[in-house]
């Protein structure tokens, strides 16, 4: 089989414009980047405001394991099934950061026949969101530090500084440095240190906004600092707000690519879950329920971080309300948790798959415990064997979930035609969704709350 990135460049795309033109986004809504990539602009927002929105559909994943899960494949290649059984779908999906497209980890378009492309743009520079944000962040901290410089009017301590800059890439050479040397003209000396810039807190509010008044408003509740006397120091306090979201002014605007099979893709935001609430924007999401019948999204990590983030902070703050989720898996990460090493997973073995569906069970349990339809998703390895697909189908619908075997790396969206009719009817089913917490609940309690129902905590101390 060819490698994803000589299938992505014999890719068939087209124009981004006619893709737009397909969801009937008109030419004065689309910014072009080039042939393949465009912005949405504000004007699009405002037209399809009273539009009704489409079902929405989650895609997320047991705990990640070194096999790995493949939730951005699945939703790639869900996607394009959608249009094989006449569904019109819109894809929501995260931008990729530089960090682990070059680590372990790799891209973030998908694999196989179910990518998103162009894809070697959409995991570098893409249309320069990333770079923004950085740039945001570190006008922030360089205003703070001329701030101490010039004065200090404020009485910032410098112990006491909690911002710091941030760099799209993996170094870890700048984790913790010292900052201001060389001299009076070159600033107060202070440790310092170096973010990766979706770890920023600039991208978690680019990714909670509405739009860029709210954007400005968000960025100067930022906390960056406490006082000698204690007291806090916000981003409004350095009126660097303003400037941060000039320089995000096209950043907020989602970004338009396709599949491999011309499924449209609105591709937008992507703080770490595990930091963050590790979703794409509301903007994005918003966008994509108007435009399609069905909009498909993912969020990070396990559906124990990503999914309740994306329910208890994400969809609470929007008003969204899910139709259906999606949880992938695969026979190789279920016999991972059952104690088999990492070289051993293409082997049959069923005790371990039994033990390790333990992990899947609880994801399943969690999910619905926000009211809401799962459907398993396998993401299918050459090395599954039949006895192994059929223990995992007869487990998910003891455990109160459908089940459904996907080859979309293989086949594209012709391997993931049975996903997408279980979950179109999973969707079409009165929704119940219901969020684990009230708001009002105190803080405490919260925290309690999530790691009794979601992680099986006995308590938290």
């Amino acid at each position: 089989m060819l490698t994803d990135i000589e299938i992505a460049q014999k890719a068939g795309m087209r124009p981004i414009s006619e893709i737009a033109r397909g969801l009937g986004i008109r030419e004065e809504e689309l910014e072009p980047y080039g042939r393949y990539k465009a912005k949405l602009n504000d004007s699009l927002f405002r037209r399809l405001a009273d539009r009704p929105d489409g079902k929405l559909i989650l895609v997320t994943a047991i705990n990640p394991t070194p096999a790995g899960e493949g939730k951005t494949t699945t939703t790639a290649g869900l996607g394009e099934a959608m249009a094989k059984i006449g569904k019109k779908a819109v894809l929501a999906l995260r931008e990729p950061s530089l960090g682990p497209v070059f680590g372990i980890k790799g891209g973030a378009a998908g694999g196989g026949y179910a990518q998103v492309v162009p894809m070697e743009d959409i995991n570098l520079h893409f249309t320069g969101d990333m770079h923004a944000l950085t740039s945001a962040n570190n006008l922030l901290c360089a205003l703070l530090d001329n701030h101490i410089q010039q004065g200090n009017a404020l009485g910032i301590d410098p112990r006491r500084i909690l911002i710091r800059r941030c760099l799209d890439m993996n170094d870890r050479a700048l984790r913790n440095i010292v900052v201001g040397l060389g001299g009076k003209a070159n600033g107060v000396p202070r440790e310092d240190g170096f973010l990766i810039t979706v770890a920023s807190e600039a991208m978690a509010i680019l990714c909670l906004a509405s739009d860029l008044g709210d954007l400005k408003q968000r960025l100067g509740k930022i906390l960056v600092a406490y006082t000698f006397g204690g007291e806090p120091v916000y981003a409004r306090d350095l009126k660097a707000q303003g400037a941060m979201a000039a320089l995000l002014k096209d950043a907020v605007n989602p970004n338009l690519v396709q599949t491999l099979e011309n499924t449209p893709a609105i591709i937008h935001g992507g703080p770490f879950a595990n930091i963050a609430h590790g979703c794409n924007s509301v903007r994005a999401t918003r966008l994509a329920l108007k435009l399609g019948d069905y909009c498909i999204t993912e969020a990070g990590f396990g559906s124990d971080l990503g999914a309740e983030k994306f329910f208890d902070i994400k969809c609470r703050m929007a008003g969204l309300s899910p139709a259906a989720v999606v949880l992938v898996a695969t026979a190789r990460a279920l016999k991972y948790n059952g104690g088999v090493p990492k070289g051993e997973l293409g082997a049959e073995n069923l005790a371990a798959l039994e033990k390790g569906a333990a992990n899947l069970g609880k994801h399943i349990e969690n999910m619905r415990k926000y009211g809401l339809p799962v459907v398993v998703a396998i993401n299918r390895f050459p090395n599954d064997t039949p006895a192994e697909l059929s223990f995992i189908e007869r487990y998910c619908r003891e455990n109160g979930a459908e089940f459904s075997v996907f080859e979309g790396y293989e086949k594209g969206g012709e391997g993931g035609t049975d996903l997408a009719e279980k979950v179109c009817r999973a969707a079409e089913r009165p929704s119940r969704f219901q969020l684990l917490y009230p708001l009002e609940l105190p803080l405490e309690e919260k925290i309690a709350r999530i790691a009794a129902e979601i992680y099986g905590a006995r308590g938290v101390s």
